[in-house]
């Protein structure tokens, strides 16, 4: 059917290899292109190995076309002339006149007009009398009673009270003087040690750390809205609330002169090696 010779790579041995399969897999085009691809292929081979064979050929003709002339430069020395010597007994040339600056007109004053001693008029200074009528330009002057800005009264009402002073229960985060424990904060750090209790379940687990405890220091020095901000668990963060809960009245806080209210946080360590 397909003839006496065997040819794989004929295209009808290739669509039967390929009958009822995929054709878009890359073997099948693969083998249909062969014949073109390898006929390139030799003859890119050809024309490359007849280049390499004719190059040497096709350097000594462009050798000859080359004149032998163009292939040595010439290098001679140039020698240069010195300048003339500059006699010394010639003065330089003069400098180039300033040019004439420009004209700007002025303007004189008039001379001055000598009158005779008949034509001046001299006023005498005026009498004590003459001045009592006289209008002085600034004198005082009653305000109109009836007018709406009265500008003879003080602006406001005397008896509101002048200053006023700021909410008495805000919380204040700085202050002039901070709030302290009575004694320093060394007193504070005994006061710590003596009442804390080692929480059991931390003992156990080996919890060690610290907690961040946030209060509010009160007018009168005691502590309110304690509340922990960064805690260890296993019952720490609750012995370390207990323990500020029991804590005798600070130092307030003042501002201005007086004692506000103020928002501390302290760390509460939980060291076992402490115990």
């Amino acid at each position: 059917m397909l003839g006496s010779k065997l040819d794989l790579l004929k295209q009808e041995w290739i669509d039967v290899v390929f009958a009822e399969r995929n054709k878009a897999y890359g073997a099948y085009e693969l083998r249909q292109k062969n014949s073109a691809r390898t006929g390139r292929a030799l003859l890119i081979g050809i024309v490359l190995f007849v280049f390499v064979i004719s190059l040497p050929t096709i350097v000594n003709a462009i050798k000859g076309i080359i004149p032998k002339e163009a292939e040595k430069v010439k290098v001679t020395d140039v020698v240069l002339t010195p300048p003339p010597p500059v006699d010394q007994t010639k003065k330089p040339p003069p400098p180039a006149p300033e040019p004439p600056k420009p004209k700007v007109d002025q303007v004189k004053f008039p001379p001055p007009v000598v009158k005779p001693d008949d034509q001046v008029v001299e006023k005498d200074p005026p009498t004590v009398k003459e001045l009592e009528v006289a209008d002085p330009g600034q004198r005082d002057q009653k305000g109109d009673p009836n007018a709406e800005i009265r500008i003879d009264e003080p602006v406001g009402n005397s008896d509101v009270k002048q200053v006023i002073e700021s909410d008495p229960n805000e919380i204040f985060t700085a202050v002039e003087a901070q709030p302290t424990f009575p004694g320093g904060l060394a007193a504070f750090g005994n006061y710590l040690t003596k009442n804390i209790r080692y929480p059991a379940v931390a003992r156990e687990n080996n919890v060690q750390g610290r907690v961040f405890v946030q209060f509010v220091v009160e007018r009168d020095g005691s502590l309110t809205d304690i509340k922990v901000l960064r805690g260890i668990g296993s019952g720490c963060d609750e012995e370390a609330v207990r323990v500020l809960k029991k804590s005798p009245k600070w130092t307030p806080g003042m501002q201005n002169g007086r004692a506000v209210r103020v928002q501390y946080t302290v760390p509460i360590a939980f060291n076992l090696a402490s115990e």
